[in-house]
């Protein structure tokens, strides 16, 4: 197995941070491992302790490592939270090859190209999505390569973040002990994995609801629109649930995993636990229906800021309704209460992949998927060229003429036609 094969994502959430190992065989992406620990350090999607995250991420890594029996070096980290922004953006070049076809090197100039923005000095590009390709004013193309032109223009999306968010993610993953290949927008990786293509073309909201934050990705005409995040998630419906029944967090959230239920009408009252309550030595009994009576007015608000912020984004109406992930839509009741919420639509996604088929992953592999796709491959291509240029060989003295005087001219007219 060469380390080529091998794609390793990290996803540093509120609750815990996953370290998922894929393996590319023949193209097919196989998920081959999985390292998963509490998240220590993390608020709300944001670092507030550096030591304890470090902690948290080699705690993730060690244990993906010991199930696949490999060294992890470097991974692909997945970024989000609500200093994320977009921004259009449109790059153009001359294509260089003397025989006008489009290449690699083309592609990655005129990507350069879209990434000469203004700035504030306190944000900092994390990726660039090329929307579509113009070649000599023809447009919608997706991928130029091979073809015949002499203009090539990009019209791309600028992933900005806030320097310091990005500085510190790269930080406690450097500390961690492992190699950072890449950022990638985990709303645009979720997408990636989650939607099909027309679903991105027609136009859906995919919402990936977290422990600590909730992430709104709109998709339309293909591409990444607009995106938002939202400071509630599972957190708070545990909180609500530790409160109602007067336990200790640790003790509400296994209640929530066990017993939760998002929707009264769907709860068991024969389905009963006993919980130790604080201030008191004695265990009382509470039934699925009295905890869904605490769980469900806390989902109904979530999904009712959910659509009140997808109006504001200016979204109200979408043909492809709504895609639910991340870890809290795994609790029963949740779709029932979304489809009556956001009255549309709406449909719950998860990885099909052996080991990993839960919502909580989806970003996770969503990463994976994108890397192979558009980092890895663009990555190998670069070294290529760079490999190539270096390898390149001097003319021999006795080899092809050099052109003459009149060909180097007809050359230099021909950049201008």
């Amino acid at each position: 197995m060469s380390s080529n094969d091998i794609i390793v994502s990290l996803d540093i959430g509120t609750s815990k941070v996953r370290a998922i190992i894929g393996e590319v065989v023949n193209g097919a992406i196989n998920i081959i491992g999985v390292g998963s620990a509490d998240s220590e350090g993390i608020r709300k999607g944001a670092i507030v302790d550096i030591d304890q995250t470090v902690q948290s991420i080699r705690n993730a890594i060690d244990h993906a490592e010991r199930m696949v029996g490999i060294q992890i070096a470097e991974v692909y980290v997945g970024i989000s939270g609500n200093h994320i922004a977009l921004q259009s953006s449109h790059g153009v070049v001359a294509v260089s090859n003397e025989d006008r076809e489009i290449g690699d090197e083309d592609i990655e100039r005129v990507i350069q190209a879209a990434k000469v923005i203004p700035l504030a000095p306190e944000r900092e590009i994390i990726g660039v999505v090329p929307n579509q390709y113009l070649v000599d004013g023809l447009d919608e193309i997706h991928d130029p390569r091979s073809m015949i032109g002499v203009r090539l223009e990009v019209e791309a999306t600028i992933i900005t973040g806030a320097k310091t968010a990005i500085h510190n993610l790269l930080r406690v993953v450097e500390k961690a002990g492992v190699k950072v290949s890449g950022l990638i927008l985990m709303s645009l990786a979720a997408g990636h994995l989650s939607l099909s293509k027309d679903e991105k073309a027609i136009g859906t909201v995919l919402v990936d609801i977290g422990a600590g934050q909730t992430t709104i990705a709109i998709f339309e005409q293909n591409n990444l629109v607009a995106t938002s995040t939202l400071p509630i998630g599972g957190e708070y419906i545990t909180n609500d649930i530790s409160i109602g029944l007067r336990t200790q967090l640790d003790i509400a959230e296994k209640i929530k995993l066990k017993f939760g239920c998002a929707e009264i009408e769907h709860a068991a009252a024969d389905q009963v636990f006993k919980v130790n309550r604080i201030g008191s030595n004695v265990d009382k009994e509470f039934s699925q229906v009295d905890l869904a009576n605490i769980v469900e007015p806390r989902v109904q608000e979530i999904f009712h800021l959910i659509r009140a912020e997808v109006q504001r984004l200016g979204y109200s109406e979408l043909p492809g309704g709504y895609v639910l992930t991340g870890g809290t839509v795994s609790m029963p009741g949740m779709l029932a209460v979304a489809q009556q919420m956001l009255a549309t639509s709406v449909r719950i996604a998860v990885p099909d992949f052996i080991g990993v088929r839960d919502p909580s992953f989806t970003s996770g592999v969503g990463i994976i998927q994108y890397a192979y796709k558009y980092l890895k491959s663009s990555k190998q291509t670069t070294s290529a060229n760079k490999k190539a240029a270096v390898n390149k060989k001097p003319p021999a003295p006795n080899g092809e003429q050099k052109p003459s005087v009149m060909e180097r001219f007809k050359n230099w007219l021909s950049e201008f036609i």
